[in-house]
């Protein structure tokens, strides 16, 4: 219940529009009612021989009238209802999609893409079909059932009595099949999200899926989703028609009794024209039975919904700006770690008392085994997620102490996993700054060396790029990521593995291209290449969450160690390749002197 009652607040928001539908109801249900009447009257004038053209004439119009009153109010009570429904849905998106927006990365860490657009929108338009359906008529079929309950037992209160009397069992079987419908409803929507989470993941990664020959098996797979889905649906249906049914039968059993009593006390008690009155009025009864079941369906369906919404509206994210968050102006890039301690929620720690310090200007390599803890230390820079102890401080600033948005606004990130947007490239460069001019895009492209590629394009800035960059190579998402951070003009810079995935030209250039980018700004690297070690003011190896050496290259080969034996095993290939690579040139040039 609480769920609906939260639902309803939502919708309050916008109460003239509510009212507007309430207000179209009540016409609509006042004209509706008054029809009865007037046809009981005129086949009472016609069976008592009064049945001049004149009376008949205008009991017509007068019905006439009231229909089209009746038809108009419904229009106004469906258009507000409507309009209401989807402000509603509105409000709701937003809703979801700014706080998802603000949570951190260990939320979304625990949850599937394709469970949370599931909720975004399958479970929002559930909501919004309830409230057009519940909330709006709801207090229309209610009134009507009540009224005309009323009118019956004052035109004869035993018939009326009768006319009501199956309104018990009704009331009953509706309430044990809504406590069976929501649980039903509830594992709809969830399966539902499981059918998402399928199908993004296979749209995601069809290359993926092509290069290994697994469609059969993928079709396999969204089959049994699919199927879960499909048979959970028929039950809630088969449900809701169960209980319709029931409900209908019970009126029509209702009805048969009426009739034949209440033919019995006609012409004593009751006019034939008062009959008909009983009979009509019986009809009109018959509108809310029938769609009590639809209403029991819809609120069911509206509380498992609001239930999976409200649970991802209510979480709170462990990564908070304080209430009064500094505003972060440019910084001089000075970091420190001070005794930082961090671990994911019910796991182990991966970080363990990490301290170092990163003066202004100051390469800093972070080298080690995967899982090592290289990326979560820089992910704790920008407060992607928050230490569990320990402080980290730029400009002697602790990082919790200012405003999210000025924090980051004075770091760059290249990350490993370079995600681009389906727009065009100059867009994709200026994500960070939407303000950008057109020649600080291009000038942020010529660093990362991207615009000798960017001018042979036939629409240049302006091309547009597949899903996540799929018809860029490797190389050139990752340089278009570069110009990205690049445009920032941040303080602090991260390149998480920024140069893993082009090849050895396009790393020189790249190299060459940020030193100058470089200078004057505190970066941190995380790379497997030996170019960018070898310049690193200050190499940290990373063992177990641990800081198990630190130094510049030349002091840790000396101390033959970790860091030695990554060497050997990694980095001196590196240099012999690069030795081998270098020479015919150097050849080359000396022959030309």
């Amino acid at each position: 219940m609480k769920v609906i009652l939260r639902i309803i607040g939502i919708a309050l928001r916008h109460k003239w529009r509510l009212a507007g539908a309430y207000a179209c109801t009540l016409g609509a249900a006042g004209a509706y009612l008054v029809l009865p009447k007037l046809i009981g009257n005129a086949i009472d004038r016609i069976e008592g021989g009064d049945a001049s053209g004149d009376a008949i004439l205008t009991i017509a119009l007068a019905i006439l009238a009231l229909s089209a009153v009746r038809g108009l109010l419904s229009f106004g009570q469906t258009y507000m209802g409507e309009s209401l429904s989807q402000f509603v849905a509105y409000d709701l998106r937003n809703s979801f999609y700014n706080h998802v927006q603000r949570l951190s990365f260990e939320f979304h860490d625990r949850q599937h893409t394709g469970n949370l657009i599931s909720r975004a929108i399958t479970d929002v338009e559930n909501i919004r079909m309830s409230i057009n359906m519940s909330l709006v008529r709801t207090p229309y079929f209610l009134g009507l059932f009540v009224v005309v309950a009323i009118l019956l037992l004052r035109m004869d209160w035993q018939l009326g009595l009768l006319s009501i009397s199956f309104m018990p069992l009704v009331a009953l079987n509706s309430s044990i099949v809504r406590l069976k419908l929501r649980a039903i409803w509830l594992s709809v929507q969830e399966k539902m999200a499981d059918l998402s989470t399928v199908l993004q993941e296979n749209l995601t990664g069809v290359r993926v899926v092509k290069a290994f020959a697994s469609e059969a098996h993928e079709e396999k797979k969204f089959d049994s989703r699919n199927l879960d889905v499909s048979t959970a649906m028929v039950e809630a249906e088969r449900l809701r028609i169960g209980n319709t049914s029931f409900m209908l039968f019970s009126f029509l059993v209702s009805l048969g009794l009426i009739l034949w009593f209440g033919g019995q006390r006609v012409p004593e008690y009751l006019t034939l024209g008062e009959l008909a009155q009983f009979i009509i009025y019986m009809q009109i009864l018959a509108m809310p039975v029938r769609m009590a079941g639809w209403l029991v369906n819809s609120y069911a369906r509206a509380a498992s919904a609001g239930q999976r919404l409200f649970e991802i509206l209510d979480a709170e994210s462990p990564v908070r700006e304080p209430p009064n968050a500094l505003d972060m102006r440019r910084t001089r890039g000075h970091v420190r770690f001070d005794r930082v301690s961090f671990g994911y929620q019910s796991g182990p720690p991966v970080l363990k008392d990490i301290s170092f310090e990163v003066k202004p200007g100051q390469v800093i390599a972070l080298l080690g085994v995967p899982g090592s803890g290289k990326s979560t230390i820089v992910n704790l820079i920008p407060r992607f997620y928050d230490a569990s102890s320990g402080r980290i401080t730029i400009d002697g600033t602790d990082v919790r102490d200012v405003s999210l948005a000025s924090l980051r606004s004075n770091i760059g990130i290249v990350q490993q996993d370079v995600f681009l947007f389906t727009t065009t490239i100059g867009e994709n460069i200026a994500y960070g700054r939407q303000d950008a001019s057109i020649d600080e895009i291009v000038q942020a492209a010529k660093v990362a060396q991207l615009q000798e590629f960017i001018e042979g394009l036939e629409l240049g800035l302006d091309t547009l790029i597949g899903e996540r960059g799929s018809t860029l190579s490797g190389g050139q998402r990752q340089r278009l990521s570069i110009a990205r951070a690049v445009l920032l003009d941040p303080s602090v810079l991260i390149l998480d593995d920024s140069t893993s995935s082009v090849d050895a030209e396009t790393e020189d250039q790249i190299r060459k291209a940020m030193e100058s980018v470089m200078q004057g700004r505190t970066t941190f690297v995380i790379a497997h290449r030996l170019s960018t070690v070898h310049r690193a003011d200050q190499i940290l190896v990373l063992s177990d969450g641990e800081i198990a050496e630190r130094g510049t290259h030349q002091e840790l080969l000396a101390m033959g160690g970790l860091y030695r034996e990554i060497y050997e095993l990694q980095l001196r290939p590196q240099e012999e390749v690069m030795r081998d690579v270098e020479a015919p040139v150097l050849a080359r040039k000396e022959a030309s002197r």
